[in-house]
């Protein structure tokens, strides 16, 4: 689809053009935004989050992870299998090691595989969402796999340095958000 395509160049240069001191601002504000949702929402206890690819300029989740461990939350996270196009499901343990593999995408140090069922909320990374709470990513797929192998009641929660598009096109494979954060304000769909 051409406007996705137009959408992820343009989101990408707007990431790219976000000053050092933006996206550290940015990033603990959404931490701030996250923490105060999983305060109101204490039976929230397993979270699945993404480590930052900071060559792609993503929100720095290293801040909400220390808050989230220290706040006694179960955390999860991904390893991307790229010959299965899949991602596979694992504990974040501490302390937090943390190291890049091949392709510069962060990976736990230690990797313990875990189930998914425990799971009541993912953050995940994207490019761009809109109104209607549909997400753009990188493209590949991995998200909308992952999402689709998880329960149904589990949140969905995307995270973001920008406001909503009016509409992003989607397609029937494409799982929407059921809220995303970003650093002035907390959208619900």
């Amino acid at each position: 689809m051409e406007r996705k395509k137009e959408l992820r160049s343009l989101y990408r240069t707007k990431r790219k053009h976000l000053s050092l001191d933006e996206k550290t601002k940015f990033s603990l504000s959404i931490a701030h935004k996250v923490m105060g949702f999983l305060d109101a929402h204490a039976h929230i206890t397993h979270v699945h989050i993404f480590l930052s690819i900071k060559k792609l300029n993503e929100i720095d989740t290293l801040p909400l992870i220390d808050n989230l461990l220290n706040k006694n939350i179960t955390l999860y996270t991904s390893v991307t299998d790229f010959q299965m196009r899949q991602m596979k499901n694992v504990k974040l343990g501490t302390p937090l090691v943390i190291m890049e593999d091949e392709f510069g995408i962060p990976v736990p140090g230690l990797i313990e595989e875990a189930e998914v069922d425990d799971i009541q909320m993912v953050l995940i990374p994207l490019l761009a969402y809109d109104l209607e709470g549909n997400r753009l990513g990188y493209g590949k797929g991995f998200y909308d796999r992952f999402l689709e192998a998880l329960p149904q009641e589990v949140l969905k929660a995307g995270v973001s340095f920008f406001p909503p598009e009016k509409e992003i096109p989607s397609e029937i494979h494409d799982i929407k958000l059921d809220i995303c954060f970003t650093a002035t304000e907390v959208y619900q769909f």
